[in-house]
């Protein structure tokens, strides 16, 4: 019997629009941050999600996470989610206690589910009395401490950590990541954006690579390792004018052409601030 899916994205893309400078700047540009994306995720499953700077990865955890929308394509998400990135949801303005009781308010959560979570995160990030501080006055580390202890706490069914590892202390990421395992042992569908492949082929199952906004392959997390830092050594091998060139003509290939007009009319109603 197969396992039911817990994401399945069919034929997605995100469009942006790139802001050129100058009064002269001519006519806009439309490129996709994801191009025809597709692919089934079971429930249970731990994916690493791999890809270069500027390859869409962020892109995709946004719209995993519910906070970014689709140009097209459909998407069938099968649980709640929740996003742990560096600053993600976080209002700098106020204090880290504040932070934590806003998310939950803005979850629907009660009043007594919300102090659950307060004695949990606090416990869990370790902050002590910058609890009490502003958002803006802490570090990266702090941040992302905070963010993933809000995230985790909220028991979510699918789990995205973007790159939130990546700073900090190796204490608290050695800390993160034992939870992330009982996580995975409780059979939650875990998203893991990172660039270090040694920690991605530990922890993950199987590997989602996208290159360029486009899907390069998905399979057996090693498999997919291999060829992606293949592809990263062979990058490191070219000249610096190789480097610029190949990077122009991948840039290419994402500008939008030949698209639909209602589909550009979707895109700058997004940039005019309308629904």
């Amino acid at each position: 019997m197969e396992k039911e899916c817990a994401v399945v994205f069919d034929h997605v893309s995100k469009i942006y629009k790139l802001k050129k400078k100058g009064k002269n700047a001519g006519k806009p540009v439309y490129f996709y941050a994801l191009k025809d994306i597709s692919f089934q995720i079971p429930k249970g499953e731990v994916v690493g999600v791999l890809g270069t700077n500027g390859s869409g990865k962020s892109t995709l955890s946004s719209i995993l996470a519910g906070i970014s929308s689709i140009d097209s394509g459909t998407i069938k998400i099968s649980g709640e989610q929740a996003l742990i990135a560096i600053n993600s949801g976080l209002n700098n303005q106020l204090t880290g206690l504040e932070n934590i009781k806003l998310k939950g308010a803005l979850l629907g959560l009660s009043k007594k589910r919300i102090k659950e979570i307060i004695d949990g995160v606090i416990d869990f990030a370790e902050l002590g009395d910058f609890i009490n501080q502003p958002v803006k006055k802490y570090s990266s580390g702090m941040k992302s401490r905070l963010g993933f202890a809000i995230s985790i706490n909220l028991n979510p069914d699918i789990i995205i950590i973007d790159e939130a590892l990546s700073v900090g202390d190796k204490g608290f990421a050695e800390k993160c990541m034992k939870r992330m395992n009982a996580f995975k042992e409780e059979g939650k569908t875990i998203f893991f954006i990172s660039h270090s492949l040694s920690q991605v082929r530990r922890f993950c199952n199987m590997g989602l690579w996208i290159e360029g906004g486009q899907m390069m392959e998905y399979d057996e997390i090693n498999a997919v390792c291999d060829h992606y830092d293949a592809y990263v050594e062979a990058d490191r091998q070219r000249s610096e004018e190789e480097k610029k060139a190949f990077r122009k003509k991948k840039f290419q290939k994402r500008v939008v052409k030949n698209v639909k007009v209602s589909l550009i009319e979707r895109v700058l109603l997004k940039v005019k601030g309308g629904k």
